[in-house]
């Protein structure tokens, strides 16, 4: 599976509290967002193996796929976050 990309600050506390499925759907959504082109049926069959339904497999694709591209969308055309996102993604302190 291709390296996450995603700070390791934020990798590490989801993966802690997460059971093995959920861990699974996890590394799932990372290689679609930063390795989308590795994705294929191995990677499915280990979510089917995780207990994971073809429904809810094609749901999460399409969730992740979305902000994907609405994200791409908006860096694209330069828009800026709201004031009360900080550029890590967290909520800002107001004030």
């Amino acid at each position: 599976m291709a390296k996450s990309r995603a700070p390791r600050r934020v990798r590490e506390p989801i993966q802690a509290y997460l059971d093995e499925a959920d861990r699974a759907l996890v590394a799932f959504a990372e290689k679609l967002t930063w390795a989308n082109s590795a994705v294929g049926p191995a990677e499915i069959d280990v979510l089917r193996s995780h207990g994971f339904e073809d429904a809810a497999i094609s749901s999460a694709v399409q969730v992740v796929a979305y902000f994907n591209y609405i994200n791409r969308v908006a860096d694209g055309l330069g828009v800026d976050l709201e004031d009360w996102i900080a550029r890590d993604g967290r909520e800002a302190p107001i004030g």
